[in-house]
């Protein structure tokens, strides 16, 4: 086991303070593994406007700042701000109908968030991806077990990840404090988000980084399976 008891708040409930209480997680790379589903949309998109493609590693390494800024990363480079929006309705509506050709929850998960559950504790979902795709994926893979899921959605003034909008806007309506609460995810945009969030980040260790990169960016615990997340419930 790679569970690894260094931060402070994490330490101090280990020694028998009170559990946490909201379990707030990513989705892609966390949850779900949806980096096939991701790389095909992109390329289809690339396709339509005659770009050129990408190998899904590549693609792996441009997730995680949300469905704008991944098309901004896959079209070349000098791409004007038109051709750009064009790409992005073209990924949007091919992902809409193909987001679950190949998307599955990573081995473990369901039985972790089952758990949670019948321990009582509540679950929010906070993803950079777009709002209707990531209600829709949380109601197809995780129904009855995701208290709250939030994509992005700007247009309503809730800025995405690293922000900490989506984060206080769970606690909020799920009437969470910050030292009620934990984040899970599996990227430097999450580290991110849970310290814009004045909460703790366990970094998983299945997802689209690996333990490297995310010590680079400033992680101290780690999860290599599911169910070590249980342990601090």
């Amino acid at each position: 086991m790679s569970f690894q008891l260094q931060a402070p708040s994490l330490r101090g409930r280990a020694g028998g303070e009170a559990a946490y209480r909201l379990f707030i997680f990513d989705l892609d790379g966390t949850l779900l593994d949806t980096l096939r589903d991701l790389a095909a949309s992109v390329n289809y998109a690339m396709e339509q406007c005659h770009y050129p493609t990408h190998t899904i590693d590549e693609v792996c390494s441009m997730v995680g700042n949300g469905i704008a800024t991944l098309i901004k990363r896959a079209v070349p480079t000098g791409t004007s701000e038109e051709d750009t929006a064009r790409a992005l309705d073209f990924f949007r509506k091919y992902y809409m109908k193909h987001s679950e050709d190949t998307t599955r929850p990573y081995d473990g998960i369901l039985e972790l968030l089952s758990s949670l559950k019948v321990k009582g504790k509540r679950i929010a979902v906070v993803s950079n991806k777009f709002d209707a795709a990531t209600k829709a994926l949380c109601d197809k893979y995780f129904p009855n077990l995701i208290d709250i899921a939030l994509g992005e959605n700007e247009a309503e003034g809730i800025r995405k990840k690293p922000a900490p909008d989506m984060v206080f806007k769970a606690m909020k309506q799920l009437n969470a404090s910050p030292k009620e609460c934990v984040y899970i995810g599996d990227s430097d945009v999450d580290l991110q988000t849970a310290k814009n969030s004045g909460i703790p980040c366990i970094s998983v260790l299945w997802g689209f980084r690996n333990k490297e990169f995310l010590q680079a960016h400033g992680a101290t615990m780690f999860v290599e399976k599911p169910n070590e997340i249980a342990l601090i419930s």
